[in-house]
Parts: C-alpha cells; sequence; structure tokens
C-alpha cells in the first residue's frame, strides 16, 4: 500500500506542478505540485527501506549416526527471508 500510495502522490503532484496552468492569488499550484511530488518520493523511499526483505542466519548442529555406529557432526544453516 505504501509503494502505491507513493507512486499515486506523484503523479497527482507532476499533474498539478506540470499540467495545470491555473493562477491563483493565494497559493501557487506549481509549488504545491511540487510538494506533493516531494511527499510522494518520501512516502516511496520509506516504504521500500521499511519493506525490504532482509536474511537472517538460523544455526542448528546436530550428531546423526550412519548404519555403521559412526557419529557426526552436522552443521545446518537456514536462510530466513522476510521480516
Amino acid at each position: 500500500m505504501g509503494i502505491g500510495l507513493g507512486v499515486f502522490l506523484i503523479v497527482v503532484g507532476a499533474v498539478l506542478a506540470f499540467g495545470v496552468k491555473a493562477q491563483f492569488h493565494d497559493f501557487d499550484l506549481t509549488t504545491i505540485g511540487f510538494i506533493i511530488m516531494g511527499g510522494g518520493l518520501l512516502v516511496l523511499l520509506l516504504s521500500l527501506v521499511i519493506f525490504m526483505p532482509r536474511t537472517r542466519r538460523a544455526r542448528s548442529t546436530a550428531i546423526t549416526t550412519d548404519s555403521l555406529g559412526r557419529q557426526a557432526v552436522v552443521e545446518r544453516d537456514d536462510r530466513i527471508s522476510g521480516l
């Protein structure tokens, strides 16, 4: 949802900044468009940083016995993706 909101704000800001040529005495739509585009870029970057996949390692050690009765130490390195 955050990535979609960021893209939406960038598009709305670009339309206001580059597409609308209405003049008002109290405020400038071009400036408001650039501010909205900046906010959309900030939302997009924060969403990518927060939801970026991370890698954690889970290590486990086990002692196994084969059919001849020999014991061996087995290390297993599982990578867990996600948060």
